[in-house]
């Protein structure tokens, strides 16, 4: 990266600030705090500067800084006087700053060079700095801005908080405040969706493209990649590039030309594709940013995949392509393909152009890349586009789901990950993709929860249905092997979704019909009827006659053609009797025709490109297969459908006391601690949870006297935790009416678990009793990958042993709580199961919403478990908490403001 500090960093200098971010060309920049080190690089870009642009920031004609104004605007405490600059490689672009007036507002002002202007500079500089200020107690901005200054007001105006505006002495009055909102937080996504976009496009639709580190002798990278692209008709400029090429000699290799370095190429190159030495790779960076090439494609390996060495340099090499506006697919990548009419570009390593269709691919593994795409062109499956990023050091998945949201030829989405980078972004991202186009992922390592060599990323401690839950939140069709990925992609890519869960099956085979309706009663499908089972033998007719019936009935929601065919019968009359009845019908149909796994070419509706188009019947080898895809599509189809769903409104929610206590918390206990009962009363009581006092004890005496206290209908219980969990053992005494109840009970308890080894230390408290119910637990986790993560499930050892529990990651909608509390498998206790009494279900979903928002709020609260909760028809009872606050070294991820991760 371009050298930022001529010194070492001033004191305090808060580098969790720094963010590379994407502007709104789609080209990358750096921003970062200003130091006192920056003093020429900001007299250089004031210098830049047009002098409109200095009177809309100084109201006053300003030519230049004096030394004074240098020292003022470069030495900042980074707390209530803070600057943060953007630069793209060695020059500052724009500058932003707050400077604090009063106890929690400060003024906001911006200046952008006038060539970037437009860019969206001053949108992401009002992001980061109020981000900043909000960690340092600013809760508003002011602003000073001249009427024609349109441009400034915009930025605020747009930025979707309340602004308010008043008009004095020839100046616009702008004040707001900074607390994210649902507006706010919508339009930082719908800017992040559009500028992430288009960096993608820029390496997706280039129109001139160089391989560097081409060569002529086959069996190598560069030759296969030069290849491939010539080959797979790219129709723009195309340029090799090989370092110990003779300039005068070597003028074309493959029939392209030629030239020693990219700064020699004749002409703009958009792309490039890099295949040299890792250790050359670096300066090749430098010669793509001086050339002004727009992204990268490396494919040389010797980065993270090889430990320490690889890491450095593999963080050098995004850093400096980022600085320099540049994204970078890799390194150790397979590469791209973009199928797209005109721009037919095949920048990887594989020969095999797949054809022309509607589903996307995003890749992680290089070596699975090959064996992908011939299994797609076997099976006829048509791409619009393919990234496989092996290292995935910069682009990642979560920047082609923002492509393929907004791009037209894409329908489908297929996803293969080894890890996830930044799971909240993910989630959020995939959801509002989901929401659109249907989205199949494969996750592999989820069983051992393992990071791939050479991807560098936060490793999680949670288990793996974590990330199974965090699929089926955000609407991902998640299957288990590649065989399944290609199969629901094949429905999905020519049938319409499923309006329901009834399935008719028109079968020949009566062995067939039974696999189809074992997979279907696993899959939770009911079945339409009787199935219509013809004899081995069958006609077109009957499969035409039994067709025109399914097709015609209400009921009916999707379709399963099974035919075996005769010996001697090749299938086509029954392939057009069957195409005739699908023909303009909203039920999906599927089918195991012919043992085929594609799309046969007698169920073929042709497209304008010769592939499979919308309406096409796909097949399957077998029907376990063809019903297991149609149940993906069919619980997706219904995540489609679900009623509205909205994060709710919590009364008596205290966000700013919350935040206050964690504070001076930390002040008492700087390296964290877990909270004592006074402490998690406080604390719970700001979000309008309220625990069932319990109060510690250390004789009978003191025991009895509380009880009195309490007017008796006690319980006495063992604290410590190694009793909690015994099933050989009670840890509570209940019904305790009298003194001669506790007594009783106290000489029983003690008998058991023994007394403290401690005197001062209570081992047992009393606790008034709770209204008799189901006992639940919900617990609330700050994982270094994942962020939040809010769990539920019924108390016991037995669901402890089983894993029953659900996770979801917050904010949780309405939606998302329902289904917490139903999908666990002891569900049913809650419900009335063998004659108990329903519980207040949504008590529970009321706790989990606080839960939620307060884990959400309070990143510091790095465990919080509600472990004890008896829920009742009557409502749900806290009983027993336990919560730890510790500083929060590694950030989260995903921030209410943009940036590259």
């Amino acid at each position: 990266m371009p050298d930022q500090y001529d010194q070492e960093l001033p004191d305090g200098y808060p580098a969790e600030y720094e963010a590379d971010v994407v502007l709104r060309d789609g080209a990358t920049a750096h921003l970062r705090p200003i130091t006192p080190a920056d003093d020429d690089l900001l007299v250089a870009f004031y210098a830049r500067v047009s002098e409109q642009s200095k009177y809309y920031r100084f109201f006053a004609p300003y030519p230049q800084l004096s030394d004074r104004d240098v020292a003022r605007f470069t030495q900042v405490d980074y707390r209530q006087r803070l600057a943060l600059i953007v630069t793209v490689g060695d020059e500052m672009i724009g500058v932003g700053r707050y400077e604090g007036t009063g106890r929690s507002t400060a003024e906001v002002a911006f200046l952008i060079e006038d060539a970037h202007q437009g860019r969206g500079l001053g949108q992401l500089l009002l992001e980061h700095l109020a981000q900043a200020a909000r960690e340092n107690g600013i809760h508003r901005f002011v602003a000073e801005v001249l009427p024609d200054n349109r441009k400034m007001i915009t930025v605020f105006t747009e930025a979707g908080y309340k602004v308010a505006r008043e008009f004095e002495d020839g100046v616009i009055m702008v004040e707001f405040d900074i607390a994210p909102t649902d507006t706010s937080f919508g339009v930082m996504q719908a800017r992040e969706q559009r500028s992430e976009a288009l960096s993608i496009a820029r390496l997706l639709t280039p129109s001139s493209v160089a391989v560097i580190g081409a060569s002529r002798r086959e069996g190598t990278i560069g030759n296969a990649l030069l290849r491939n692209l010539r080959d797979g008709g790219f129709p723009g400029r195309l340029y090799a590039v090989n370092t110990d090429a003779d300039p005068l000699r070597d003028t074309e290799i493959e029939g392209v030309a030629a030239y020693p370095t990219i700064r020699d190429v004749d002409g703009t190159v958009d792309l490039a594709v890099v295949a040299v030495k890792a250790e050359m790779v670096a300066d090749v960076v430098l010669d793509c940013a001086a050339k002004g090439v727009r992204g990268l494609v490396v494919v040389s390996s010797g980065f993270a995949e090889i430990g320490d060495e690889g890491r450095k340099r593999q963080r050098y090499l995004v850093g400096l392509a980022r600085s320099y506006g540049m994204r970078v697919i890799g390194p150790n990548a397979l590469g791209l393909i973009n199928t797209a009419s005109g721009v037919s570009l095949n920048a990887t390593l594989s020969p095999l152009m797949p054809s022309k269709g509607r589903v996307a691919f995003f890749c992680q593994s290089g070596a699975l890349g090959v064996p992908i795409l011939a299994d797609m062109v076997g099976r006829g499956l048509g791409l619009s586009s393919f990234v496989s990023a092996g290292n995935r050091a910069d682009v990642s998945g979560n920047d082609l789901m923002q492509y393929w949201y907004s791009d037209e030829a894409t329908e489908v989405v297929l996803l293969y990950l080894e890890s996830l980078g930044n799971p909240r972004k993910f989630s959020r991202v995939a959801r509002r993709l989901a929401g659109r186009k249907p989205v199949v992922a494969l996750k592999s390592g989820r069983a051992t929860q393992g990071v791939p060599v050479g991807q560098m990323v936060r490793r999680s401690q949670l288990p793996a249905a974590t990330i199974e839950s965090m699929f089926r939140q955000s609407g991902l069709i998640g299957v288990d092997t590649t065989g399944e990925l290609f199969d629901v992609a094949q429905l999905l890519a020519h049938q319409p979704l499923p309006k329901g869960r009834r399935v008719a099956i028109v079968s020949n085979s009566d062995a067939l019909t039974l696999l189809a309706l074992d997979t279907m009663a696993g899959c939770g499908l009911d079945v339409a009827g009787e199935p219509r089972n013809l004899s081995a033998d069958a006609t077109a007719s009957d499969f035409g006659l039994a067709l025109s019936e399914v097709f015609a009935d209400d009921s009916v929601h999707s379709v399963v053609v099974i035919y075996t065919p005769p010996v001697q019968s090749n299938g086509g009359e029954v392939a057009q009797v069957l195409a005739a009845a699908a023909a303009g019908s909203d039920k999906p149909v599927v089918s195991t025709f012919l043992a085929s796994r594609s799309v046969p070419e007698e169920l073929r509706v042709p497209d304008e490109d010769g592939g499979a188009a919308r309406g096409s019947i796909p097949s399957f080898l077998n029907p376990q297969y063809a019903v297991g895809a149609l149940a993906k599509a069919t619980q997706y189809a219904e995540w489609r459908r679900r009623s509205d769903s909205r994060i709710p409104d919590l009364p008596e929610v205290d966000t700013a006391g919350g935040e206050d206590f964690v504070a001076e918390f930390l002040q008492r206990h700087p390296s964290g601690a877990d909270l004592d009962d006074a402490d998690r009363q406080r604390l719970l009581s700001y979000y309008g949870i309220s625990v069932l006092p319990a109060f510690p004890v250390l004789s009978a005496d003191e025991a009895v006297a509380r009880a009195t206290d309490l007017g008796f209908e006690v319980i006495l219980k063992a604290t410590a935790e190694q009793w909690r969990m015994r099933p050989d053992l009670a840890d509570i005494w209940r019904h305790i009416h009298d003194e001669d109840d506790m007594r009783a009970a106290w000489a029983e308890m003690t008998q058991t678990f023994g007394v403290a080894s401690d005197p001062g230390r209570a081992q047992f408290v009393v606790q008034k009793m709770a209204p008799p119910g189901v006992p639940v637990v919900i617990s609330a986790i700050e994982d270094v990958s994942f962020g939040p993560v809010v769990t539920f499930g019924l108390s016991g050892v037995a669901t402890d042993l089983l894993g029953d529990r659900s996770y979801r990651m917050p904010p949780l909608t309405t939606r998302d709580a329902a289904e917490m509390v139903r999908e666990v498998k002891a569900a049913p206790l809650l419900y009335g199961y063998r004659g108990s009494d329903p519980v207040d279900i949504s008590a529970i979903e009321n706790l989990l919403h606080r839960v939620s928002r307060l884990t959400l709020d309070l990143e510091e609260v790095v465990r919080l478990d509600l472990r004890s909760v008896l829920v009742s028809a009557q409502g749900a009872t806290v009983l027993d908490t336990r919560i730890r606050i510790a500083p929060n070294e590694k950030p989260r991820q995903d921030t209410p403001a943009r940036r590259l991760t």
